[in-house]
């Protein structure tokens, strides 16, 4: 069975981009484009691992990813963080709100194709 990721992003051409390199991976991907839906799809998709972008409009990363962790159903998903705040202080809160792990934008694919493979191990 083909591991699950739920990719929010509201910038739609990343999303987009993102689920055609899940998919060539073999992964299977679906995508939410702002934090509401994104909290919606998650629980309703059951993802195996969530990308999840920061700046996002009705509810950031940070807020998404505190709901998930709360949610009994969602709270062992791993969560990677994207963020075109590259500062210290966003991976700091990215770490409060229960993130995995954190890449600033613009971001490295392959790097980030690692850190996916390494939390599905």
């Amino acid at each position: 069975m083909k591991k699950k990721i739920l990719i929010v992003d509201d910038e739609k051409q990343i999303a987009r981009m993102l689920k055609i390199r899940m998919e060539a991976f073999g992964y299977e991907a679906d995508t939410a484009h702002d934090g509401v839906e994104g909290l919606a799809k998650a629980q309703q998709y059951k993802p195996d691992l969530i990308i999840l972008d920061v700046m996002m409009p009705k509810m950031d990363g940070f807020e998404v990813c505190r709901k998930l962790k709360e949610d009994p159903a969602l709270k062992s998903t791993p969560v990677i963080m994207l963020s075109v705040k590259a500062e210290e202080k966003a991976n700091d809160l990215g770490v409060i709100a229960g993130a995995d792990d954190y890449m600033p934008k613009p971001f490295e694919p392959v790097i980030l194709m690692e850190k996916i493979r390494k939390l599905l191990k």
